[in-house]
């Protein structure tokens, strides 16, 4: 009986070539698609056709978006989470295709797993990372990187094979998800302005500004424009709402986990509405003190999810953390949409720590010119100390 071994597949060249090459090797090869927001029921049930036609005796379809929405993206609206303060972590879905990945292994009693990583990119580290946290026994093949083939040898292979190949030349490798759109390849990997007909999810359709209420509740978003729905159903509503305005583009140039420099373009207009959103409610709603801790947290927390490390334990205790500090991140806020511009016009909270009774900012205060006076001399003694030395 031929090894299992399954495949993270995900219908593109590199996995297609796994398939036909790891049955070539001696295994029976399982194919997995974890649809993690990027493809519609058609194209799922294509890649099943195309997997089983590679090669593949079985092949599984799960949908994991709602799994990516609890497990990563609520954690990074309530710590607006942002590598390096800008990319929204659109890779971390690499860490849920694995667990599914795995899961699959156990069902089938499979050693083996693979994906089509390459040797000189993040999503390596990052799923080899998750599959031996999770399964230090698993055996990991990951054929494009061990051969360390060209994508026109993998081209030749599969034609050997009898296997027909899109000749198609795209210019971008595009990537979507439930967080969004990331695009990469030609003039973006120079840091070169791509065509403005590269975007899937900003281009500018609408004209007309427009309001939308977003309602958040201990950090996390529970009602859109007044209608109750899940965070996942709110994120995939608002892609659409903000990025007709031609808001949520990114440009960011990262620090890679292997210790090089990579730029890409993303779209997240979902996102970004909704983490400008919370960043006002928590300006009314945090203190000082825990504003500056949050931002601690924050880039702690995306540093490692970004980094392969999404089950280090650090990411539970700061998750923790943001849980009980947004416990009075609660209210409601109204964001104006306009071409190219988002702005956040209202903010109302019943735990608004803004007083008018204590004080109007510049106008009036609950305490007497002396008492502000006093103050201002006791704050600045140690300054006006070191001045004087």
């Amino acid at each position: 009986m031929n090894p299992k071994i399954i495949l993270a597949f995900s219908g593109g060249l590199d996995t297609s070539f796994c398939v036909a090459h790891l049955k070539e090797q001696g295994y029976e090869v399982i194919t997995v698609t974890v649809n993690t927001g990027g493809f519609g029921s058609e194209t799922l049930e294509a890649l099943e056709k195309k997997a089983l036609s590679l090669g593949s005796s079985k092949h599984y379809s799960i949908d994991a978006e709602e799994k990516i929405y609890s497990q990563i993206i609520s954690h990074l609206i309530r710590l607006d989470g942002l590598y390096e303060g800008e990319y929204p972590l659109m890779c971390a879905d690499r860490y849920i295709i694995a667990e599914e990945v795995l899961a699959i292994a156990k069902k089938e009693n499979a050693s083996f797993v693979s994906h089509g990583s390459t040797s000189v990119g993040n999503d390596q580290v990052r799923f080899d990372s998750a599959l031996l946290t999770l399964n230090p026994s698993i055996q990991i093949l990951c054929p494009i990187k061990e051969l360390a083939i060209t994508r026109a040898q993998e081209i030749t292979y599969l034609e050997s094979k009898g296997f027909a190949v899109s000749k198609g030349n795209k210019q971008y490798s595009i990537n979507q998800n439930v967080f969004g759109v990331t695009l990469s390849g030609s003039e973006i990997d120079a840091y070169k302005e791509p065509s403005s007909d590269a975007y899937q999810l900003t281009q500018l359709t609408q004209k007309n500004p427009a309001y939308v209420t977003l309602e958040f509740e201990q950090g996390l978003p529970i009602t859109l424009n007044g209608i109750k729905k899940n965070g996942l159903a709110i994120l995939k509503e608002i892609n659409t709402l903000v990025g007709a305005f031609g808001i949520g583009r990114g440009s960011y140039t990262g620090d890679c986990i292997i210790g090089i420099k990579g730029h890409i373009v993303f779209e997240a207009p979902g996102l970004f509405a909704l983490l400008e959103a919370h960043k006002k409610l928590q300006q009314v709603t945090l203190t000082k003190k825990q504003l500056q801790f949050h931002a601690l947290a924050s880039a702690q927390w995306a540093d490692v999810v970004y980094s392969g490390l999404y089950y280090e334990p650090l990411a539970r205790s700061l998750e923790a953390y943001a849980a009980a500090e947004q416990a009075k991140v609660t209210g409601t806020v109204k964001l104006k949409l306009a071409p190219l511009c988002l702005s956040i016009v209202e903010v109302e909270s019943p735990y608004s720590l803004m007083k008018n009774e204590i004080a109007t900012y510049a106008q009036k205060g609950s305490w007497s010119a002396q008492e502000a006076n006093g103050f201002i001399k006791l704050y600045t003694l140690q300054q006006k100390i070191a001045w004087s030395k």
